[in-house]
């Protein structure tokens, strides 16, 4: 008898490897899975601007990020003794105005940079629903604990979404056309926004992802990380003390998926002499002036630059 679901995933056509250079940006489980390229040392950017959730909004960064459309001091507010941009997360706030928006045009140019050197974008949606300032009619990316009452709270369409994610693809091939996108919808469960309206929030990136273009297609790709969460990880034990994000098993294990499928078989055993330094580098000796200590270090040094020699650009 079978007791589970596997997901079907077809292996990309365009896998990444130790040569890729690899953006991800979106909801916090692009911050997971880049945790993991992080750890196996692939080069790999991550969310410039923070995390941020809905379409809308990655799509406007990503105007600015093309455009090099430098933030002004217009386009700041301050709030609770910190200066805030509604178009970024609140890790980029500070306590002087100046400083943020150098850190911002930074972001910017940076960005335009990795952007167009890139060989793989990653993007998570994490969720259809959006604050739309009042004052500005705009759609925010953070409220930044702004009162609530200054927002308006709406569920975009899927039709308006579909839009936003066909601009932002036009954005980035406009300065990139041959980067290859991957998509994905957060695993993560925004419960806030109430259980009907979690499960509807999603269904319209869903319907708006599959309506936009062909999966078939060489140069897009579609990771169902929420539907493994879902449907082969169906059970609490899965989920941290929240009850809404995938914990340390579940990611490892959608992480396994997401390897086996989209990263190129060669660089598989790479990875494994990564993860081999990695763990050593994390060992504590009882003693470390043993003899058998430094024995240990010299043989890990080795290892180190004979995948140094290797390839030049992982750095422990």
């Amino acid at each position: 008898m079978q007791f589970r679901t596997q997901i079907p995933i077809s292996k990309s056509n365009n896998p990444i490897d130790y040569n890729s250079k690899i953006l991800s940006v979106g909801s916090c489980f692009a911050e997971n899975i880049a945790e993991k390229f992080d750890y196996f040392k692939f080069q790999n950017e991550t969310n410039p601007f923070g995390i941020i959730f809905n379409p809308v909004s990655i799509e406007k960064i990503f105007q600015r990020v093309c455009a090099l459309d430098f933030y002004q001091e217009k386009d700041v507010f301050f709030h609770n003794e910190r200066w805030h941009s509604y178009e970024v997360h609140s890790d980029l706030s500070n306590s002087d105005r100046q400083e943020l928006l150098e850190t911002l045009n930074k972001a910017i140019t940076e960005t335009n940079k990795q952007l167009k050197e890139a060989t793989h974008i990653i993007i998570t949606y994490g969720t259809s629903w959006i604050y739309k300032n009042l004052k500005s009619e705009e759609i925010v990316a953070n409220c930044h604990k702004v009162p609530q009452k200054q927002f308006s709270k709406e569920l975009l369409s899927a039709e308006l979404i579909q839009k936003s994610i066909q601009n932002t693809i036009d954005l980035i091939q406009t300065i990139n056309p041959n980067i290859n996108f991957i998509f994905t919808v957060s695993p993560v469960r925004h419960i806030k926004d109430g259980f009907v309206e979690n499960q509807l929030s999603k269904s319209h990136l869903f319907t708006a992802l599959h309506q936009t273009f062909d999966f078939r297609l060489s140069t897009f790709d579609y990771f169902p990380s929420y539907e493994i969460m879902m449907d082969e990880l169906r059970d609490y034990r899965f989920y941290a003390e929240d009850m809404l994000h995938p914990n340390q098993i579940a990611i490892d294990y959608i992480w396994k998926l997401f390897s086996e499928n989209y990263i190129a078989q060669e660089s598989i055993s790479v990875m494994q002499e990564v993860d081999e330094i990695q763990k050593s580098l994390r060992h504590r000796s009882f003693n470390p002036e043993s003899e058998q200590h430094q024995k240990f270090l010299v043989n890990l040094q080795k290892k180190i630059n004979l995948l140094g020699e290797k390839l030049p650009q992982i750095k422990f």
